[in-house]
């Protein structure tokens, strides 16, 4: 997994925090959702680098 990679899926684990975080302290049920579902695409994606790189020689 390259650096640019993990960094990139951090910072869209980190956007989905804050999202949740405000979307829960406004009431805003859709922001929380939204920064749920942006969680867990950087856990997904960060999952699929690993493997990748379990197959790398």
């Amino acid at each position: 997994m390259s650096l640019v990679d993990k960094a990139k899926n951090a910072a869209e684990k980190a956007v989905g925090q804050i999202k949740e975080r405000v979307g829960g302290a406004s009431g805003d049920e859709s922001l929380q959702a939204e920064g749920k579902t942006d969680q867990a695409k950087g856990s997904v994606k960060q999952a699929g680098e690993n493997v990748k790189d379990a197959f790398k020689p």
